[in-house]
């Protein structure tokens, strides 16, 4: 299983504060937004990463990852998108790296409280998204279930919801994933749509929906960036993160401390 994180996109909703950084780089409470999704994959064991950035802030992000984790044993990729043209893009852009393995696809400006370790690793083939129940699902895809919990159909931002299930976002695919985007048609705003990638596998019976109770921030505007850092901070996420996340920041501030004092 390989694991990729899109975090490219302008955060033109978070500006000025994106001015001058990428959106994900931004700090939710106590690190930067990145570190949320990084710590999703890799507590479910995943090692190999891809982070897809956007061109102006592509080395913001070499500068503080680019070898972070290396004596950690997870490796860190990085390839420019260099212009937004849908979701589900990132899995064209990430043809060679995913090279026929499976794959867990996290937006990196989502931060999730559940943990996808089972979920991840049980996978097998097909696809595999989640459902969370929202009061605001004409903000996302959403998920329609039968009276038996089954997904029967999949709409993006529909005016009309026919659930109050939406779609974050995680997503886990086999590598036919690759070939399925190449072969989508851009929708009206001119996008490949992840939407359309869950429906291809709805019609031929291959996906596998989980509802998910955690708490879940899509930390696109500025209300939804202080909601997640008031929520983290109370609920003291940083002591559920992955060990090695940890570890790798107090030793990347204590290098950053040295340089600085040298400086001096």
């Amino acid at each position: 299983m390989k694991g990729i994180i899109l975090a490219g996109g302008t955060g033109t909703r978070l500006l000025p504060l994106t001015a001058i950084t990428s959106k994900q780089l931004l700090p939710v409470y106590d690190r930067p937004m990145i570190f949320y999704p990084l710590n999703t994959l890799i507590q479910a064991g995943i090692t190999d990463i891809l982070i897809i950035v956007a061109p102006d802030h592509s080395g913001h992000f070499l500068n503080l990852l680019g070898s972070m984790f290396r004596k950690f044993g997870i490796n860190l990729s990085f390839v420019v998108q260099k212009s937004p043209r849908g979701l589900a893009e990132a899995f064209i852009l990430a043809e060679d790296f995913i090279d026929g393995e499976a794959t867990t696809l996290v937006l990196g400006d989502n931060i999730f409280e559940d943990d996808f370790t089972e979920a991840i690793r049980t996978f097998e083939k097909g696809g595999r998204i989640f459902a969370k129940e929202v009061p605001d699902p004409e903000r996302f895809g959403v998920v329609e279930f039968d009276t038996k919990g089954k997904a029967i159909s999949i709409e993006e931002k529909p005016a009309q919801p026919k659930s109050h299930f939406a779609i974050p976002g995680i997503y886990i695919f086999d590598s036919s994933v690759v070939e399925i985007a190449k072969g989508l048609v851009p929708s009206e705003r001119g996008e490949l749509e992840i939407t359309d990638l869950h429906r291809h596998y709805l019609a031929k019976e291959m996906l596998d929906v989980r509802v998910i109770t955690g708490a879940y921030f899509d930390t696109g505007t500025h209300e939804s960036l202080f909601e997640a850092s008031a929520y983290v901070r109370e609920h003291r996420f940083s002591e559920r993160f992955d060990s090695r996340i940890n570890e790798a920041i107090v030793e990347f501030t204590g290098e950053f401390k040295k340089i600085i004092s040298l400086k001096k």
